[in-house]
């Protein structure tokens, strides 16, 4: 098996970046991309462990992309779902990519200080130096929601989200995304492909979908990520299908976040299906695919499909 989609404390992931890498040796995986969003914090970490534990590591990034457009009965509609990038196989240290991400660092804390104005607007006490605390890497909205919890506000994550924290609720700031062909060309400049994430999240019904994703290929993206843990197997086969006719590098993920989502599972994807290391035709070479077991995995010896 392999991994294609995960995340660790650098963003919203309740496992370290090499305590993940240890979680998918552990488990067989032979090869795993970190795709923090908007982060490569956590790269250097989980690389390393990765060249010790003889797991082949693929870094990587989910970006935010800002409201792209498509047709719909002829006229330009809003994307209203996510609309998110994996960047995979890259070099973080390329000073264009390197800025590129800075600059979406300031983006973020700039909403997070938005959101906790909010929060003193509605009489709840709250500082930045105590988010900090409830968590390691990026401050975001599951540490505001970590925030709710511990003050009694709510009973759970789920409700400080559905109440305060999820689109439209009062303490919903958007998040600043990069312009589509912007995101592209960093991720060149940084050696990788440009995947798109979950493309079911975008919420474009199936009769505008294809000729949406036929656009951002000719503008450049060079895969798609056909299988996710949130759509059904038949929407994934019939995604895999599309985007083998645009000519689209396919891959698929977990989305893997450990605790925060306990129902993803390190190497599996829609339908509890296995991801096989096929999955990794057509991604930037960053060392060779081990063909022997990770360092403590006592499963069985694996063999390349």
């Amino acid at each position: 098996m392999i991994d294609l989609h995960t995340h660790s404390t650098a963003s919203d992931g309740s496992f370290q970046p090499a305590e993940l890498i240890r979680a998918a040796a552990d488990k067989g995986l032979r090869a795993l991309a970190l795709t923090d969003h908007d982060t490569v914090d956590g790269l250097a970490g989980a690389g390393a462990e990765a060249e010790r534990r003889g797991l082949w590591f693929i870094p990587g990034i989910e970006l935010e992309i800002s409201r792209g457009k498509y047709l719909k009965n002829g006229e330009a509609q809003e994307v209203s779902g996510e609309f998110h990038l994996l960047g995979l196989g890259i070099n973080w240290k390329n000073p264009v990519f390197s800025q590129a991400v800075a600059d979406l660092g300031r983006y973020r804390e700039a909403r997070n200080r938005e959101i906790l104005q909010r929060m003193g607007d509605m009489g709840i006490e709250a500082d930045y130096e105590e988010l900090r605390s409830l968590g390691g890497g990026s401050i975001g909205r599951p540490h505001f929601a970590a925030l709710l919890l511990r003050r009694g506000i709510v009973k759970n994550r789920e409700q400080a989200f559905a109440q305060y924290l999820g689109g439209g609720r009062p303490l919903y700031v958007p998040k600043k995304g990069l312009d589509f062909t912007y995101a592209l060309e960093i991720i060149h400049a940084a050696g990788g492909i440009a995947v798109l994430a979950h493309p079911m999240s975008l919420y474009i019904a199936w009769a505008h979908l294809p000729g949406f994703i036929k656009q951002l290929a000719g503008q450049g993206l060079d895969g798609m990520e056909a299988w996710h843990p949130t759509a059904k197997p038949r929407i994934c086969k019939r995604l895999e299908a599309l985007g083998r006719s645009l000519g689209l590098i396919i891959t698929a993920g977990s989305d893997f976040h450990g605790a925060a989502r306990p129902d993803r599972k390190l190497g599996l994807t829609a339908g509890g299906r296995e991801i096989g290391d096929s999955y990794l035709e057509g991604l930037p070479a960053r060392g060779p695919l081990p063909q022997t077991r990770p360092i403590g995995y006592d499963g069985p010896t694996l063999t390349k499909e």
